[in-house]
């Protein structure tokens, strides 16, 4: 028997992880418990110019200034380049047709790119998770986390004043106490299955799974002959996390600098079963054989990991915490790759049990306060849900998709900008949810998305209504000038922009310009 301690965390990805070092900050003792050993692979890649915010605000708050590099490329580079990373410029978009090759016209109606900075210095990373994993780790160790490798919890007593942890390492069986668990093991994880916790499904995502592995040897897909080259795009569209969507489902191609490349698809129910996602390698070729351009982007690549096979990506728990535990974000739903939300999400929630942690451990054992986080967790993924699921609606329309994106890129660069400016209570939760104009306006919006039929998509006046929602839904966040049909689907990183919508943002119109994404994060 061990402790009592403070803190038990239950798994030690970036997030346990940062938790565990955010208690250490606070006085707490703590002790994280991980099944696997590090470094080991997992995806969940792909930062965000929010998560980076997040990142960088959490470091400063409870002086991480080793974490602190960690929230841009160029820091990242000088401070760890031992640590694998890949260079996220934006967001790119390109929508094929089943057996088809790829063909684009001068109006850009099969891509979008959305830029998230205007250079590399300053630009969003992918994290190689085993060595970035392995890292937090090690510096969770490092400030006097305890740490529990290779072991297996198969049991949780939770009660009113100290809970039980027990189960077997090296051999042998274990248990310990613990003042508060935090859940940080991901969908399904330890205390879901260990009290027999519910599982709530979504009302708008479809039933999806996901098949991927890493790769070496891929090609740029600007580099093919399909790819249009009569004007330069606002980044190199490959230095970014590349989407190809198609009907039914989404590949996702994230480049790190090491030589080694993420990839994989996520797939409805329906086109999972006509591709057999759980045959593994087979299903992954027999999918690219229907992508002419996708599989010769992936002609010379080469899978240097077994293909995993997730049947089931959606997930939602019944219950996000009870008196003496708590589920992390991440660990309370997840609901698809699409659009980077899990990490902002995971740091969302950290941010919000962290201030509460700062009264103590008591603090978080009140009534009412980590109801209030299950509140606040439950509505961000609803929100996040809705726009995935109107996506996912639309994923044969590419017209309806784009618009649709607007919504988050509007929200997202909002929320950015605001942070920026020290301003955070003018963003809100995630989405904007709770915004008192875009919240609403969001909600409607996704409705009008989800009335189409899936796998027909919209008819012209579904897709006429859809579009003229979203730019009205828009027009009071949109700081980067997303409404702009002359830009033709190619969304540059604009200063002017922000600029412009200073009123926006809270400022007087005479005041100085909001920080573009070119610029560091104001200091805390």
């Amino acid at each position: 028997m061990r402790g009592p301690f403070d803190i038990a965390i239950v798994g030690s990805g970036f997030a346990g992880s940062l938790m565990a070092m955010i208690a250490r900050r606070l006085g707490c003792s703590v002790v994280m418990i991980e099944r696997g050993r590090h470094p080991r692979f997992v995806i969940g890649e792909s930062s965000t110019p929010l998560a980076d915010l997040l990142w960088g605000e959490l470091a400063r708050r409870y002086d991480l200034p080793r974490l602190l590099p960690l929230n841009k490329w160029g820091s990242w580079q000088r401070a760890y380049p031992q640590i694998g990373c890949g260079l996220k410029r934006g967001f790119t978009f390109f929508h094929h047709t089943f057996g088809q090759p790829f063909l684009d016209d001068a109006r850009r109606r099969h891509q979008l790119l959305v830029a998230a900075s205007a250079s590399d210095e300053f630009a969003d990373t992918h994290w190689y998770r085993p060595e970035f994993d392995h890292f937090l780790v090690q510096e969770a160790q490092r400030m006097g986390v305890e740490y529990l490798d290779e072991t297996r919890l198969d049991r949780a007593e939770v009660g009113p004043a100290v809970s039980r942890l027990s189960g077997v390492r090296g051999g042998g069986e274990m248990a310990l106490e613990a003042r508060l668990v935090i859940d940080a093991s991901g969908p399904r994880g330890f205390l879901h299955r260990a009290l027999g916790l519910p599982e709530r499904r979504f009302d708008h995502l479809p039933p999806t799974q996901a098949l991927y592995s890493h790769f070496t040897g891929v090609g740029r897909f600007a580099d093919l002959a399909c790819f249009p080259r009569s004007e330069a795009p606002p980044y190199p569209p490959d230095d970014a996390a590349v989407h190809h969507v198609f009907p039914g489902g989404w590949i996702w191609v994230l480049r790190f600098n090491n030589g080694i490349t993420s990839a994989g698809v996520a797939a409805t129910d329906t086109l999972a079963a006509e591709l057999d996602l759980a045959e593994g390698a087979p299903a992954w070729r027999r999918l690219l054989e229907r992508l002419p351009a996708v599989q010769e982007h992936f002609a010379t690549a080469q899978s240097i990991l077994p293909f995993v096979h997730a049947p089931r990506l959606p997930f939602r728990s019944g219950a996000i915490a009870g008196p003496g535990w708590v589920l992390l974000p991440y660990a309370a739903g997840f609901i698809d790759p699409l659009l980077s939300t899990g990490f902002p999400l995971t740091l969302l929630g950290i941010g919000r049990l962290a201030g509460t942690l700062e009264e103590g451990v008591p603090a978080l054992r009140a009534p009412g306060r980590l109801e209030a986080y299950a509140r606040h967790t439950e509505s961000e993924l609803l929100a996040a849900e809705q726009l995935v699921g109107a996506l996912y609606n639309n994923m044969c329309d590419f017209p309806s998709f784009s618009v649709l994106a607007l919504l988050y890129f509007a929200a997202a660069s909002f929320a950015e900008n605001a942070r920026r400016l020290g301003r955070p209570e003018l963003a809100g939760g995630f989405l904007l949810h709770d915004h008192p104009r875009f919240g609403p306006a969001l909600k409607r919006c996704c409705a009008l998305a989800l009335e189409a039929a899936p796998g027909s998509g919209a008819s012209p006046g579904q897709r006429d209504a859809l579009r003229a929602a979203v730019l009205e839904a828009i027009e009071p966040v949109d700081v980067i000038g997303l409404s702009r049909a002359d830009r033709r689907n190619w969304f540059p990183v604009d200063p002017q922009e922000s600029a412009k919508a200073a009123l926006k943002l809270g400022m007087a119109p005479a005041a100085e310009p909001a920080r573009s994404w070119t610029q560091p994060d104001a200091p805390a």
